[in-house]
């Protein structure tokens, strides 16, 4: 009996795989940290503007998200008619792939990106091209080798997930300037306010001034809004009108939206969120390099360590003995970092809990 065929390619797709739900043994208290979500969860302003919505849920939302849309042009000193919202910034990601790839068309992004982009990219039947990195870090000279006539898009996550790691501003403009007119760069954005580099840019001038260039951020992180998906793009008059001709009129929620503005304006939350997580990203760098791992420089709200392959010591039996006391990290054998676990900063009971766990598991006094 024939049944409906998906279109070539869907299932060839790997489905993304989020981190794993919290499971420890019975009478342990659970500490998830493996999404990477805020331990202080989102500004009291922006619950009491969710709730505000639940009088009135019968009610469509605006089409356009113009008052969140407004809020971060405020925020960020952008036009807000070159703003788009979406369910998350996933769902943009997915939008521009829809937009701009098709069959024969190529993609590039780097060796440990995000999993959405070959997503993505192979959703809409075209070729994911992957760029090695240099000590798990974007290499710019790596991805331009890869560029060919049929590149009609470049995916980089700066700071990328699941690394930590980031290329400075310049390296950034040396990579827009040596892709092809036609070719868009999505710089995706979304852990940009954990970054205190000096050399960091976020993206504006560059989307500000070039015609093949967007800028994606998100509201899951710093701002706790993971459960809302709500996410935002900066972007050229060019693309921005071409995207949304094909995105839904009713794409983000009255509630999602009120929450996302009212988070955006506590200034004092974001700022308390990013000074906890640049006191434990490196304190916990320091307490695992002494264990003996190899921690990879974050700019993150996570930091990833690499275990020995000694039996007794690898990464997946650290990841059980973590798990059974509660202490949920992220295993890494989807992005191929088989030897990895990644580890959001959590709140310090969380944190001490984990160097202390992992001190017993190496071994050490």
């Amino acid at each position: 009996m024939s049944r409906p065929v998906p279109k070539p390619g869907i299932l060839d797709i790997a489905p993304y795989t989020p981190g794993k739900s919290p499971v420890a043994e019975p009478g342990r208290k659970v500490f998830k940290l493996s999404a990477n979500e805020t331990p202080f969860g989102p500004s009291p302003h922006a619950i009491a503007a969710y709730k505000s919505a639940a009088d009135h849920l019968e009610d469509y939302p605006e089409g356009t998200s113009r008052i969140l849309r407004e809020a971060i042009g405020k925020a960020y000193g952008l036009d807000p008619d070159r703003i788009i919202c979406g369910a998350g910034s996933d769902e943009i990601l997915n939008l521009l792939a829809h937009t701009y790839l098709g069959p024969g068309d190529e993609a590039i992004s780097s060796q440990h990106g995000f999993l959405v982009y070959p997503i993505a990219t192979l959703a809409n039947g075209a070729t994911n091209v992957v760029a090695e990195e240099k000590d798990l870090t974007c290499d710019v000279d790596a991805i331009l080798a890869k560029v060919s006539p049929r590149t009609k898009l470049v995916w980089l996550a700066n700071p990328n997930n699941p690394t930590g790691t980031y290329i400075p501003f310049d390296e950034v403009k040396r990579l827009r300037a040596g892709l092809p007119s036609h070719v868009v760069l999505v710089l995706d954005a979304a852990y940009a306010d954990y970054v205190s580099k000096n050399d960091y840019e976020i993206g504006i001038e560059l989307v500000s001034t070039t015609d093949n260039t967007v800028l994606t951020h998100t509201f899951s992180k710093v701002h706790g809004l993971a459960a809302l998906r709500i996410g935002w793009m900066f972007g050229p008059e060019n693309i921005v009108d071409a995207v949304n001709r094909i995105r839904g009129p009713f794409n983000t929620s009255i509630p999602s939206q009120l929450a996302a503005v009212a988070a955006i304006q506590d200034t004092a939350h974001v700022d308390m969120s990013r000074i906890h997580t640049e006191k434990w990203r490196d304190r916990l760098t320091e307490e695992l390099t002494a264990l003996g791992l190899k921690v990879t420089p974050s700019v993150c709200n996570f930091v990833l360590m690499h275990f020995p392959t000694t039996p007794g010591k690898t990464a997946v039996e650290a990841d059980a003995f973590l798990t059974k006391r509660g202490l949920v990290l992220r295993a890494l054998g989807n992005y191929k970092l088989p030897h990895a676990l990644r580890m959001t900063i959590g709140t310090d009971e969380a944190n001490e809990l984990v160097i202390e766990a992992l001190r017993e598991f190496m071994g050490k006094p």
